[in-house]
């Protein structure tokens, strides 16, 4: 599941929760997998009380550790000790969202040693409840909302029943070419140019000294934040976040 971003919708009446910066994952019933395909390798004790029907979520620890959660799970039999697999949705269990989770929360009940939980999701009383909800989660460090029409069944993609919201949107590209910089950037990458779905674009801040002396390959798959969407659809205020590993 991929999320829309939310553009003032009526949610009223459905569920939402706060979306963990971690690292995407699948449940297949046997193994972990990434949103890319590759099989995660954790230790056998990791995984061995989850259930065998599949279960969609985010390996994640606290907030503001993506580096870490990211760097852990890459590795082959690293210490997952701190990440737990936190679940939003039973791909194949029928019913609305609450009855899917369920059967996720039983069997949690019956091996309550196993790593992973139930993400808690929230019914939305109007859009101010959500904004307060999103206040609170941003305040905390945390990353933004999301929320979902809860009668709707799972679905693999995008989703206009799957919206999140937060102060800043972030997106990916593929970088295209390097930009020499100026003045205090002379010698170093200044900005780069990207391209995605909206076009392309330049890139020029929130580089490193040490990501502009050495950056993103051309070719490489990076993430970056913006506000909002210019005239012609091109991201206002893009920012560089970081490159993507997995």
């Amino acid at each position: 599941m991929l999320a829309k971003e939310y553009q003032h919708q009526d949610v009223s009446g459905w569920l939402m929760s706060e979306k963990l910066d971690g690292v995407r994952a699948y449940w297949d019933g046997k193994q972990l997998i990434s949103r890319q395909g590759n099989v995660f390798r954790p230790s056998s004790e990791f995984t061995q009380d989850f259930p065998p029907f599949a279960m969609d979520g985010e390996l994640f620890s606290r907030r503001g550790e993506f580096e870490q959660i990211s760097a852990t799970v890459r590795k082959q039999e690293a210490d997952w000790q701190d990440i737990r697999f936190y679940v939003f949705d039973v791909p194949h269990a029928s019913g609305s969202l609450t009855q899917r989770l369920e059967q996720a929360q039983k069997h949690l009940q019956r091996f309550p040693n196993a790593k992973f939980r139930v993400i808690e999701q929230i019914p939305v009383r109007n859009t101010e409840h959500m904004r307060q909800f999103l206040r609170s989660i941003e305040k905390a460090g945390g990353e933004g909302v999301i929320v979902r029409n809860p009668n709707l069944p799972y679905q693999a993609g995008r989703s206009s029943g799957y919206l999140k919201l937060k102060s800043r949107y972030d997106a990916e590209c593929i970088v295209t070419r390097h930009h020499e910089g100026k003045g205090k950037y002379s010698g170093m990458m200044g900005s780069l140019s990207c391209q995605n779905q909206m076009g392309e674009f330049r890139i020029g801040s929130g580089f490193s000294d040490a990501e502009r002396k050495n950056p993103p390959p051309i070719g490489a798959t990076i993430t970056f934040r913006y506000r909002g969407l210019t005239k012609k659809g091109l991201p206002r205020f893009a920012t560089y976040w970081r490159e993507k590993t997995i």
